[in-house]
């Protein structure tokens, strides 16, 4: 996110757009064409529909944002609807920043906005993420279960490691810096992929992460880089089941995986699933209303 140093003459206003994922790298394009700061909101608990915010002079470059939203609507097939809102020139960045406090997760990490300039000292490992995108910011219920799974797991050193859903790369990050290894981060979303390779070059893990866009488990660096001794997959419920079957394939015999991204009331569905394939469940971790599991393949080290 670039920050705004300069003061306004002019008013200024906010303009956003809610899109699913697949239209989100398209409209942020479009609204950053014009506006002086972008930044991207989880718009609901699902983590599949996000707000694009811009921030920009009333009446500059109308011209130019008709045409780029034109453009996005004809690359994603979704018209989006363009909504406007007066904004005082530090509004949008005090409310975005006061959205986005430090966050400490578990006994070993902390998650900090770049807005926040003093460092947590002690045993916490800090992750530092924009604070102009807030997804995978460590205050969803998914993302601190997994965070606080792999806490759990963290003895048995895992050398082949998968982050599948990366999103802000939030995780991959984090098993990157605690376990000192290597983790391939995969997203089907383009601009997730973006983000996670710009966040791991900022926390000084640009050699450890490997960021692909790919789809699943299709994905040929996946397929290369198998069987993994570790997995995260915090995605969605139903998917999750779907993908069952690959997960138990490229799952390494005593291998470790955390799933993520369920509610509570979907757990049942979510182990029928991996059971059928053999894996085991040893821990459920509970966040509000979403849960965690970790479960394990037999076989060596198990």
């Amino acid at each position: 996110m670039t920050v705004m140093t300069r003061r306004h003459a002019t008013r200024l206003e906010t303009v956003h757009v809610t899109v699913p994922d697949s239209a989100v790298e398209a409209y942020e394009s479009a609204l950053a064409s014009v506006c002086t700061t972008v930044g991207i909101f989880e718009a609901d608990d699902t983590q599949t529909i996000w707000r694009i915010e811009g921030v920009k002079d009333v009446g500059v470059g109308e011209v130019m944002l008709q045409s780029a939203l034109a453009l996005a609507a004809a690359a994603t097939g979704l018209i989006a609807t363009l909504e406007r809102s007066d904004t005082e020139a530090e509004g949008w960045l005090a409310r975005t920043y006061e959205s986005f406090p430090e966050q400490q997760v578990g006994k070993r990490f902390s998650i900090r906005g770049t807005h926040l300039l003093a460092t947590t000292g002690g045993h916490r490992i800090t992750l530092t993420l924009d604070a102009g995108i807030a997804f995978g910011s460590g205050e969803h219920g998914s993302t601190r279960g997994c965070l606080r799974a792999l806490e759990r797991i963290a003895y048995r050193r895992p050398a082949r490691i998968l982050d599948l859903g990366c999103g802000s790369g939030i995780l991959a990050m984090g098993a990157a810096s605690l376990l000192h290894a290597k983790v391939l981060a995969v997203d089907i979303e383009p601009w997730s992929v973006r983000v996670a390779a710009q966040n791991a070059a900022m926390n000084g893990l640009r050699n450890q992460l490997v960021c692909r866009h790919g789809n699943g488990w299709r994905t040929p660096d996946i397929r290369a880089g198998g069987p993994f001794d570790l997995v995260f997959a915090n995605i969605l419920a139903r998917p999750l089941c779907m993908m069952a079957r690959d997960l138990g394939r490229q799952l390494a015999p005593g291998g470790t995986v955390i799933l993520a991204g369920l509610l509570d009331t979907q757990v049942r569905m979510v182990l029928a699933a991996h059971r059928r394939q053999g894996l085991v469940l040893e821990h459920r971790l509970i966040e509000g209303d979403w849960a965690t599991l970790v479960l394990r393949k037999p076989g060596r080290g198990g």
